[in-house]
């Protein structure tokens, strides 16, 4: 059985929001250490749940990526 691939402008997309949501997972528990109102971290602590969850869930489909590079150990930097 042949498994559908996505096509290269559905992989940048999908990379696209898989970064987006990471960032975001990455402010939402970094912030939770500054927020003293219990409902208000109560809230956070559920996006960061939710955003593991879909994180998952967008790299299971990125998966069927027709192109993958590994991740480098040690990144070039972007600035000189």
């Amino acid at each position: 059985m042949n498994t559908p691939t996505l096509a290269p402008h559905e992989s940048m997309e999908l990379h696209e929001a898989l970064n987006f949501k990471t960032l975001c997972l990455a402010k939402s528990k970094l912030m939770q250490g500054l927020v003293f109102d219990q409902e208000l971290k109560a809230l956070m602590q559920k996006d960061v749940i939710q955003s593991i969850q879909q994180i998952a869930e967008l790299q299971t489909i990125y998966a069927r990526a027709p192109f993958q590079a590994p991740v480098p150990n040690s990144p070039t930097p972007i600035t000189h």
